[in-house]
């Protein structure tokens, strides 16, 4: 290297140097305010909510709104969310149950909506999640809504319905898929597990890459991505949270065909978030058995110009034929025009439930 380039190269150098101990030094100054403020909520001697939903949203909103790059949004959300996540576990370390087991997208949800500052555990089924967070043992629970191209997800929709609990936050992850294995040679695969979706969903590529590999479904990705650790000439369809779990080696990256491939998880606990300024709202509501009676109940939130995002109907395993509505709405219930809205929907609804107000998804 020319000797004039190696200066400049010792120079900049010098100057990451530099800005790394300010970075260190703002760091560690914000984790001080931190301990302060947990230090001010617990003198006050009352039950305290460290984690405040909306606060964070608020922050990392106006972190992608300043962002001037090089690093793009979501790379600058994500470390301000890790640096918030450090902080919050220096006040009270968060417990979050969430949909297993270890390694499925819903884990990466959790770690990307609350950071990796908190103790994860994995459960079963979305029964247990909720269990486990109306028990008190984890503070909040990660289980999956919705998919852009599976659809909803009924067993949570049916536990929203009759839990106590509140939804707190959503998260939504776009699903990347990857071919996983303990070989480093793709031609020496000749089978492939995954769940049946991921199976359906990277079809195209297996037919162009591994038409005579045998496809197996199992339970779960990150279960196949336990088997392919333990079998030779073995790959696993999971996701890059399972896939470095199992150290296991990428032999193909994004093979999903709709790259548009999302998820949607909810966030639940126990308290009402407050308004962040970019809310959603959803609730559940009956519709009598009238002509033109869900007509009624849905223009309440027109003619409070409330924009609806989503409705689904479920049973609602009171009566046969007897069917309850999921909606989300624009908006925090606090807003007036939100607030007229459910008011007008509970006198001409048998039953509104309120299942919460939060914040959006950010990224």
């Amino acid at each position: 290297m020319p000797k004039q380039d190696k200066t400049s190269l010792d120079s900049l150098r010098k100057e990451i140097d530099s800005i790394d101990q300010k970075l260190l030094d703002l760091i560690s100054q914000r984790a001080l305010v931190a301990k302060k403020v947990a230090e001010l909520k617990q003198s006050s001697g009352e039950t305290v909510n460290f984690y405040r939903p909306e606060r964070e949203a608020q922050i990392l909103t106006k972190t992608i709104e300043q962002n001037q790059g090089p690093l793009s949004d979501e790379e600058m959300a994500r470390l301000f969310r890790e640096i918030m996540s450090a902080c919050l576990a220096l006040e009270q370390p968060l417990d979050i149950a969430y949909l297993g087991p270890e390694g499925t997208f819903t884990q990466t949800a959790a770690l990307k909506h609350f950071g990796h500052s908190v103790n994860v555990t994995s459960f079963g089924s979305i029964d247990q999640v909720f269990r486990e967070v109306e028990s008190g043992a984890s503070h909040y629970g990660v289980v999956p809504v919705e998919n852009s191209i599976e659809g909803v997800v009924n067993h949570t929709l049916d536990m929203l319905n009759h839990s106590s609990l509140l939804i707190c936050g959503e998260v939504e992850l776009r699903i990347h898929h990857h071919l996983f294995s303990k070989e480093s040679d793709i031609d020496k695969i000749d089978c492939v597990y995954s769940h049946q979706q991921s199976l359906a969903q990277c079809r195209s590529w297996l037919d162009a890459h591994l038409i005579k590999a045998e496809r197996v479904a199992v339970s779960s990705n990150a279960e196949a991505a336990k088997i392919a650790a333990g079998k030779a000439n073995v790959a696993a369809i999971a996701s890059e949270t399972a896939g470095e779990l199992y150290k296991l080696n990428a032999l193909a990256n994004n093979i999903e065909g709709q790259p548009d491939n999302t998820t949607r998880f909810l966030v639940i606990g126990k308290s009402l978030c407050k308004p962040c300024g970019n809310d959603k709202t959803s609730l559940i509501f009956s519709a009598p058995n009238k002509p033109g009676a869900l007509h009624r109940l849905l223009s309440c939130f027109a003619d409070n110009g409330v924009s609806m995002t989503r409705i689904e109907s479920r049973p609602s395993r009171r009566e046969m034929w007897d069917y309850v509505f999921f909606v989300d709405v624009e908006g925090h219930v606090e807003d007036p025009s939100v607030k007229k809205a459910l008011e007008e929907i509970e006198e001409h609804s048998s039953m509104v439930k309120l299942l919460g107000s939060y914040p959006k998804a950010v990224l």
